[in-house]
């Protein structure tokens, strides 16, 4: 597995431009490309590559946060020594990133931006991590990407949901592979109506955050474009346990459709709250953003409940890079992956493939490899992570929650459809990237 960093081991108090200049004045890194100039950690001096995983290990999306860890450390083994999209990939091959050897260094955002960027700053200025990746809340990864975007470090979104990731808070320097709330409202929206019935009313009970209020929003739009109509809606703090008394609260004659707008340890405790108040005798629940782990820990109350997922593990009977990716984790962790673990493997691959295809680590050649990808080998299908605001354009799956007596060998979750990227996805100039303005490559720096 991965080969973690004792910051004892490392220059202390040098800064990210420190360790860049001290190791410009040595010379280029290896493979000869000593015509670009030093800028964050670059070059890479040595016989190694570090990579930054900053995940939640505490906090109410610390579940999550593991998963991405044990995918993170899966594709430091593969990238290392082969195995899984590695033998899969034209750009990959096992020894390591440009035949330098990957370690990495981890760190814990306990779920809040200010530890976060802690965290990330550490990596970045004294361990001279070349890349971070990480996250669940979206607020922890927008924070993140607006520190990497000044230490002129790329960061790579793993599980990052709201629009302004990509949308109003974009950088250069950030990528997302996820798709987002727009992208959600605009798959879900119609199946639901489909399924449920036109001219019906429904309620938000929604994170009271970057995320929640994102996706409140996107719902609350697509909803009402289809002829529905919002009776109310109520926040909720992020990590509330109780979630009894927000149900006392919903209007049950006014209610056709309950949107809980909750994710990680909230969305295991919302969903049977919701069934223990008894509130779906009265009215559908809906779960617009799934979350396999919650479902695991709800598994008794998600039956007919709908939603979007990024990735279900079950795609693998379709997919050959979704199936390689299932039986790799499973060989290793003996489980199935949730879609957390496959942002994490599929952040880690993509960085890896551009670096190699850019020939390399100098960080202004790396994204232009990014950008305007077409890439149809993550398991997801085809995709675009497109240049102007480096959102992945990508299908959308929408799942609906098995019965208990149907759940079987891990398989919660129901394929209901696939709403296709062009379907999902919007102009540059429309949704959230129209506001998004990415900044400059820092290559004059």
């Amino acid at each position: 597995m991965s080969q973690n960093i004792d910051r004892r081991d490392v220059l202390k108090g040098a800064g990210a431009a420190g360790i860049a200049g001290l190791a410009g004045c040595v010379g280029g890194e290896s493979g000869g490309d000593a015509e670009y100039p030093a800028i964050g950690n670059y070059p890479v001096e040595g016989d190694e590559v570090v990579l930054g995983f900053n995940v939640p290990q505490s906090g109410p999306y610390a579940s999550e946060g593991n998963d991405e860890l044990k995918a993170y450390n899966l594709a430091v083994e593969h990238l290392n020594n082969g195995g899984g999209w590695v033998d899969m990939w034209d750009d990959l091959s096992a020894g390591g990133i440009l035949d330098k050897t990957v370690i990495s260094v981890e760190g814990d955002t306990a779920t809040t931006p200010a530890t976060a960027e802690e965290s990330a700053t550490q990596m970045i200025r004294n361990d001279g991590a070349i890349m971070i990746t990480g996250g669940v809340s979206s607020s922890v990864a927008i924070s993140q990407q607006k520190l990497c975007q000044q230490e002129r470090v790329q960061f790579m979104s793993c599980l990052t949901h709201s629009n302004a990731t990509q949308g109003a808070d974009c950088v250069r320097y950030g990528q997302r592979e996820m798709h987002n709330a727009f992208m959600t409202g605009k798959a879900l929206a119609p199946i639901l109506v489909e399924e449920f019935g036109e001219d019906l009313n429904f309620y938000s009970m929604y994170a009271d955050y970057t995320w929640g209020t994102s996706n409140r929003n996107s719902m609350k739009r697509f909803l009402e474009d289809e002829g529905w109509t919002q009776t109310d809606e109520a926040p909720t703090p992020l990590g509330e346990s109780d979630f009894s008394p927000y149900m006392q609260d919903v209007p049950r004659e006014e209610t056709d459709v309950l949107l809980l707008i909750h994710f990680g340890a909230d969305a295991a405790n919302s969903i049977p709250a919701a069934f223990d108040a008894g509130l779906d005798e009265d009215m559908e629940i809906v779960v617009p953003l799934y979350d396999t782990i919650a479902a695991n820990s709800a598994s008794d109350d998600i039956g007919g409940v709908y939603g979007t997922v990024d990735w279900n593990w079950q795609l693998g009977e379709e997919d050959e890079f979704a199936q390689a990716f299932v039986d790799a984790y499973r060989e290793a962790e003996g489980g199935v992956p949730s879609y957390a673990a496959r942002l994490a493997y599929s952040a880690t691959m993509r960085y890896a493939a551009a670096v190699e295809r850019a020939e390399t680590f100098y960080p202004p050649e790396v994204i232009k490899q990014l950008e305007g990808h077409e890439y149809d080998n993550t398991g997801i299908g085809e995709a675009v992570s497109r240049g102007c605001d480096h959102q992945s354009q990508r299908d959308v799956f929408v799942v609906q929650g098995r019965e208990p007596s149907e759940q079987e060998d891990g398989a919660l979750l129901s394929l209901v459809g696939t709403t296709d990227k062009e379907t999902a996805g919007y102009a540059c100039d429309a949704g959230p990237a129209a506001n998004c303005e990415l900044g400059d490559y820092g290559e004059d720096s």
